[in-house]
């Protein structure tokens, strides 16, 4: 049985925060040298959590006995599906899904997991996004435009990895709940347990308190803001009660 999340996620969080504390900041003239550190701080470690999240999923999603988890780095996308995608236009929701070979390459996308299902022989592929911001309408269609060709690819992609799925999606998650795409392309966190038929959010929830927790630590120390902060953190992080 392998280790608690929380424990395989330690060193990479740890690692993170690490990076944070070599953060290079420019002081603003009205910010002042403690709120313009704090600035640099906090928005470079959104950027990290946003990875973080994404690694945390993927283990606890490879925790399941019945599922093969992975991520691809440059899923290729041909130009061809991209002519077909754009052509759908603001319809391509709606529209029934088409199917066409994966092979050649015209750019390529970072697909975050792909998880194939063995209990009902499903192949879902996932972008996985922190989800606590919008995005204007132009960045919304070509999200959209990325999960419909990933979800074109999918079933011609399935048979390189040696599956045959009777099912293959493409889905959104945007885990704090800002969503991006209309049903069913969207999810977020709190749908993540009934998804996947499988406990996962509270896992990922762990992670987040731990990482909250040491970021916290590295603002006090290094601005001195976060003191007040630091006593209102969730009581099942692991280093809340640590002995004085």
């Amino acid at each position: 049985m392998p280790p608690p999340l929380l424990d395989r996620m330690r060193p990479i969080v740890d690692s993170a925060i690490g990076s944070l504390a070599r953060t290079k900041f420019r002081v603003d003239p009205v910010g002042g040298e403690t709120y313009s550190k704090a600035t640099s701080i906090v928005s470079a470690a959104y950027k990290r959590h946003g990875a973080i999240l994404e690694y945390a999923i993927r283990e606890r999603l490879s925790d399941c006995q019945y599922f093969q988890v992975w991520h691809e780095s440059e899923f290729a996308i041909p130009s061809a599906v991209d002519h077909v995608i754009s052509g759908r236009n603001a319809d391509i929701e709606g529209s029934l899904p088409i199917e066409m070979p994966y092979g050649g390459r015209a750019r390529t996308l970072q697909v975050d997991a792909f998880v194939y299902d063995q209990r009902v022989n499903t192949l879902r592929a996932y972008e996985i996004k922190r989800g606590n911001g919008d995005f204007d309408a132009g960045k919304k269609r070509s999200i959209l435009r990325d999960v419909m060709a990933i979800q074109t690819l999918l079933r011609s992609y399935a048979k390189t990895r040696g599956l045959n799925p009777g099912l293959v999606e493409s889905r959104l998650i945007s885990y704090y709940g800002v969503r991006v795409l209309p049903a069913p392309f969207n999810l977020n966190g709190r749908d993540l347990d009934d998804h996947f038929a499988f406990l996962v959010r509270d896992h990922i929830e762990t992670v987040n308190a731990y990482f909250k927790e040491r970021l916290y630590e590295l603002l006090d120390r290094e601005t001195g803001l976060s003191s007040a902060e630091g006593t209102k953190l969730c009581d099942a992080c692991p280093l809340h009660h640590r002995a004085a």
